[in-house]
């Protein structure tokens, strides 16, 4: 039986290979749903990415009432 990819890059010379190979075979399951499924979580990332960023511009200005009102304006 031939060497899948990911047993091909494990028998390779190449230490850094190594690593993401053996990664690749502990979420497996995991790899397999986020290429095969519909579903994806982009919408939550850019709400965590739009609250990070207006978290860094309020940076030592103002407490916690305020940040938590411009998260909620926006």
């Amino acid at each position: 039986m031939p060497l899948t990819r990911i047993e091909r890059a494990r028998v390779a010379d190449l230490p850094h290979l190594h690593s993401f190979a053996r990664g690749l075979q502990q979420d497996h399951d995991a790899a397999l749903a986020a290429l095969t499924l519909p579903h994806h979580n982009g919408r939550t990332e850019g709400v965590n990415t739009k609250t990070k960023l207006i978290k860094r511009q309020m940076y030592g200005r103002a407490g916690s009432p305020l940040l938590r009102h411009r998260i909620l304006l926006t």
